[in-house]
């Protein structure tokens, strides 16, 4: 450890991210959309005008904002943008859950929100996934500095329907509820429709998943007018300017082209669910799943040792290696052929 480091930094267990190959490998690991963006996307991204490069982009995002409030039938105002989920749920936890009483989340689930409590001296406790692994959402509604939990969970993949997360929050009122729903697009339901109802609710999204713009980095935030000036105060007193020009043209491309959004979420979703009855075959327990992965662990063969043997075979997947999780693998959905590629890998291994 650096001398230089403050005290606090000696202390953190930073988030390791899924592991970015240099080799030539099929990456089934870091939950990446298997296919293009929008093709306007693209168009939008060739006739930007370079000269524009040299000034700064605008700090509200105001077009993207505009965009995505059309998309979820909102007004402007209750849209934040950020670089990536990652960042719209750092400034959140800063924004929102720097209380008095501890912060509510389930055992397991997104791991970057220990992270996040531990960088910014956040207190917290966590409840148990019940025996379907699904998260009990009644044990979150005790008394609390707020609550967040990841819709559908993440690595878990089960995602609750929208009336059992509205008797949830008319239980939390008094304090924020944080749905981060990155996955939702590939079978969950949206808790969009109850911002209204409930301003103390602030649902996460991103484009990196099931808009294909992973590497563009764009993350965003819906809520009440309150709990978005209260997101805009701490981004300003961090960073003006978090989005640039090309992801917030890309991203309104992206918004525009429905068709290739429902094609793209579809196809994942029909490779995930023949994906599932494959596994289920050779002998692998598979949870069920509305994200575009699947948890799943062999009955008889050791977790680690099917990593080894997929990532000698070119295949990467995702082993947390956990106390809770080393017995299971996480799998992203990639296209046709890398699934077909990962099972007659998987019956070498495990026969």
């Amino acid at each position: 450890m650096s001398k230089f480091w403050s005290p606090k930094v000696r202390e953190l267990t930073p988030y390791v991210p899924g592991e970015q190959p240099r080799e030539r490998l099929i990456k089934l690991n870091t939950n990446e959309n298997p296919y293009p963006p929008a093709p306007g996307v693209e168009q939008a991204l060739r006739d930007y005008p370079s000269d524009h490069l040299r000034l700064y982009p605008d700090p509200e995002a105001a077009a993207l904002r505009k965009a995505l409030a059309e998309e979820f039938g909102v007004e402007p105002d209750q849209v934040f943008i950020g670089n990536g989920s990652d960042e719209v749920l750092a400034l959140a936890f800063q924004t929102f859950f720097r209380q008095d009483k501890p912060l509510v989340m389930p055992a397991i689930t997104y791991s970057f929100y220990p992270v996040y409590c531990r960088l910014y001296d956040i207190d917290y406790r966590t409840v148990a996934l019940n025996d379907k692994w699904q998260i009990p959402l009644q044990m979150l509604a005790g008394d609390s500095g707020g609550v967040v939990f990841a819709n559908p969970n993440a690595p878990t993949g089960h995602g609750h329907d929208r009336q059992a997360i509205a008797e949830l929050l008319d239980r939390v009122t008094e304090r924020v509820a944080l749905i981060d729903e990155a996955y939702v697009d590939f079978g969950g339901e949206t808790t969009m429709p109850l911002i209204q109802q409930h301003p103390n609710l602030l649902v996460t999204g991103t484009f990196s998943k099931s808009r294909s713009l992973a590497g563009l980095r764009l993350g965003y935030a819906v809520g009440s007018r309150e709990l978005i000036e209260g997101l805009e105060r701490v981004k300003n007193s961090f960073n003006s300017y978090p989005i640039d020009s090309l992801a917030i043209v890309a991203g309104v491309a992206a918004l525009k082209d429905r068709e290739h959004f429902d094609a793209c979420r579809e196809r994942v979703i029909s490779t995930r669910e023949q994906t599932r009855q494959r596994l289920e075959t050779l002998g692998f327990e598979v949870l069920p799943s509305q994200a575009n992965f699947l948890l799943v662990r062999h009955h008889e063969q050791d977790a680690g040792q099917i990593y080894t043997g997929l990532r000698e075979r070119g295949i990467l997947v995702r082993h947390f290696n956990t106390e809770a999780l080393r017995d299971f693998l996480r799998i992203t959905i990639g296209t046709d052929n890398e699934m077909d590629t990962l099972i007659e890998a998987l019956e070498a291994i495990c026969h």
